[in-house]
């Protein structure tokens, strides 16, 4: 979900209602995969990491003529996800590092010339898709592992939801217009106030930890899901697109959904592990 930190109206540029439609229906299979076999979690995360590991390589490929070893990027990102569960940070590891020397032998065959361009952007698609995403798969491991996810998640929806309100009232003053124009420091405020208030109310209910470990997690995941949103505007804009894909309306392509989601797993699996005991 990407964290929409400051929004004026007239620039809001998406079909809202088809953007809100279908961040439901993403929502709904999300949860169905949660509360019926917490590890089903695992196939939609891995689903969706084929897909938007797809875009990425695609929109490199139209943007900046940039080749990714895509089967390597596909293959290893796939066993990173699907090692996370019986091997949890050591099948992570090493699916991640034979996947890097792979593509590092898969560009060989095609001579010098650009090499060390395509596998820097291999091994990049390799460590911001399906290496992010394997910490999403980490956190419902655990026996509260739903509450985790779902603790991660609502801090991304919520700083994405007051951002938003906060960006649309009062947003004036431009976060980063050279790379984000719509994002204003009001709304990383109404961001920051939702993250943090979701944060403790998540920690306290779903995890039954100390609610104020709530506020700082909150506060870094907004941080950090801004972060996020402004990387891949970077990478957008390095390469010429407006999107990474078109899969869905009002949104763009599934990673134009991710680009927030990818780097928070990492730092809520971090902080929950480090700090919030397994229930």
């Amino acid at each position: 979900m990407t964290a929409a930190a400051g929004r004026p109206p007239s620039r809001l540029g998406r079909d809202l209602r088809a953007a809100i439609l279908v961040g439901v229906a993403l929502g709904a299979v999300i949860l169905a995969s949660l509360f019926v076999v917490r590890q089903l979690f695992i196939a939609v995360v891995a689903a969706s990491v084929l897909v938007a590991t797809w875009e990425v390589v695609g929109a490199l490929r139209r943007g900046g003529g940039i080749q990714v070893a895509l089967i390597p990027a596909l293959v290893g990102g796939q066993a990173m996800l699907w090692l996370s569960w019986p091997f949890g940070v050591t099948g992570v590891l090493s699916a991640a590092a034979v996947t890097m020397l792979v593509c590092l032998l898969w560009r060989m065959r095609q001579g010098p010339d650009g090499y060390l361009r395509d596998v820097s952007a291999s091994l990049f698609t390799v460590a911001y898709v399906p290496f992010f995403a394997a910490f999403a798969c980490m956190l419902v491991l655990p026996s509260d592992g739903a509450g985790r996810v779902l603790t991660w998640m609502l801090c991304v929806i919520a700083s994405d939801v007051g951002g938003f309100a906060a960006g649309v009232v009062a947003g004036r003053h431009p976060m980063a217009p050279t790379i984000s124009p719509k994002k204003s420091w009001e709304g990383f405020a109404g961001s920051m106030v939702g993250g943090m208030v979701v944060g403790a109310l998540c920690v306290d209910l779903l995890l039954e930890g100390h609610w104020w470990l709530g506020v700082p997690l909150g506060a870094v995941l907004v941080a950090m899901a801004t972060a996020g949103d402004l990387i891949e505007s970077l990478i957008k804009r390095d390469v010429g697109i407006k999107d990474m894909g078109s899969l869905l309306p009002g949104h763009g392509g599934l990673m134009d959904r991710m680009d927030s989601l990818l780097p928070t797993a990492v730092v809520a699996w971090l902080i929950l592990t480090l700090f919030v005991p397994t229930a």
